[in-house]
């Protein structure tokens, strides 16, 4: 990637974080005021950015009608969709759907639950990847040394009391994981709330996909979320057979 182009998309995440002046955009990127002016011109005219009448710079519309037309363009996101209502509608439990891109395990879709009490999340949003039952899911389907190699080279932060440790534990809930064919997380990212998740397939049998549903404490607890597991796995089952064209295979109740 050019030095040029590799800047001007550094400023993109700068100003996810906030409006930012010219001055805080030149001092991120390390270069003079000139040459950040030219970047964010450019990114001006493209829709990318939007210069506000107080003169500091946020992220344009462009961007994320951009970001909408990529995530509708999502085949398996299409397909999910109305399942992830219905099981919704069922369970009245918040539902996402998550895929492994670029290192970065991604909700691509989600579906509020229907309390008041709920758990906050966001689509396009990166999951925490050793705690996440989505992401334990997707993961455990790398192949063994992949796996082994990610394990190796991430980070453990210790959430909660029931936060994975360290590698050697993560691998074997991934294990544990591919074995079983789904997926908790009870506690591991925020004591209060527990999630269940089952993957999605694609025609070769490889996980495309993972969703869950998560609930808070107050609402479900840990045991009563459990019972719906077959029903979560059951719509996975049913989104696999219409992404990969063939029919969902039953599984065995827990």
């Amino acid at each position: 990637m050019s030095q040029t182009v590799d800047r001007a998309l550094s400023i993109l995440p700068l100003l996810a974080e906030g409006p930012a002046d010219l001055g805080q955009v030149a001092d991120r990127l390390g270069v003079h005021k000139s040459t950040a002016l030219r970047l964010l011109r450019t990114l001006h005219e493209h829709g990318l950015v939007y210069r506000q009448s107080d003169q500091r710079y946020r992220l344009g519309a462009r961007l994320f009608a951009l970001a909408q037309e990529a995530m509708e363009n999502l085949d398996i996101r299409e397909i999910a969709h109305p399942h992830l209502v219905r099981l919704n509608e069922d369970c009245g439990h918040t539902v996402h759907l998550a895929v492994y891109e670029d290192d970065e395990v991604l909700y691509i879709d989600k579906v509020e639950s229907r309390y008041p009490v709920r758990m906050y999340s966001r689509i396009g949003k990166p999951v925490a990847p050793t705690v996440a039952a989505v992401a334990k899911l997707l993961l455990a389907d790398l192949p063994e040394a992949e796996r082994r190699a990610l394990a190796e080279r991430l980070d453990y932060p210790q959430y909660t009391a029931r936060s994975t440790l360290n590698a050697t534990a993560f691998l074997r809930e991934l294990e544990q994981a591919r074995e079983r064919g789904w997926a908790t997380d009870l506690g591991g990212h925020e004591e209060s709330i527990n999630c269940v998740a089952a993957p999605i397939r694609g025609a070769d049998g490889r996980v495309v996909a993972a969703m869950s549903i998560s609930a808070p404490n107050v609402v479900v607890t840990a045991e009563e979320l459990l019972t719906l597991l077959p029903l979560v796995r059951r719509t996975a089952d049913e989104i696999s057979g219409e992404y990969s064209g063939r029919a969902p295979v039953p599984h065995p109740s827990v």
